[in-house]
């Protein structure tokens, strides 16, 4: 089973929104090889190699895509830095409550437990240390744990459960320090 030209639209799609800058997949006889404007070129391993991508390279990078159609767009999008985590404005009246968020690691579908029907990996008033798994994102079919990253007592959880996130977004809330 190859890649449709809509598993390649949304790869492409993933990739603009990334920082990953070069992607590279090979599927049962389809070889796709994607590399941002910009990026480094990287040294062929061989010429066997480079002679044998560059028909399956040619045919893909030939092929219309949303991006083509729009270089405009793209190329407005290029100049804008990739999102940073957001950050607590000091005027933020929680700011000092000794809450922590636990971020998005990456964008993609997150989910709150194992799968559909199993009970969440963790709720309010859970507590958590750093290597806790609080939930799963997918990304291209390809499922993420999501740990922690601080020991604490969960106060919010931020996210519906199969909500798109984006890399940084707030998944949870902790207070800090209060794992026994």
């Amino acid at each position: 089973m190859g890649l449709s030209h809509e598993d390649v639209r949304e790869i492409l799609r993933i990739i603009d929104e990334t920082p990953l800058e070069e992607l590279r997949i090979e599927t049962d006889g389809f070889s796709l090889h994607v590399r941002k404007v910009g990026a480094a070129e990287p040294e062929p391993e061989s010429e066997l190699e480079v002679e044998s991508e560059s028909e399956s390279e040619a045919e893909v990078e030939s092929a219309p895509s949303a991006e083509a159609a729009a270089p405009s767009e793209r190329a407005a999008r290029a100049d804008r830095p990739p999102p940073a985590p957001p950050a607590r404005p000091a005027e933020d009246p929680e700011a000092d409550d000794g809450l922590v968020t636990i971020p998005s690691p990456m964008l993609g579908t997150f989910y709150r437990a194992e799968s559909p029907g199993s009970l969440p990996f963790v709720e309010v008033g859970a507590r958590v240390g750093p290597e806790t798994t609080v939930g799963i994102i997918e990304v291209m079919k390809m499922m993420n744990s999501v740990a922690a990253g601080v020991s604490g007592t969960v106060v919010e959880v931020c996210c519906q459960n199969a909500a798109l996130v984006e890399y940084g977004e707030a998944l949870f809330r902790v207070r800090a320090g209060e794992v026994q």
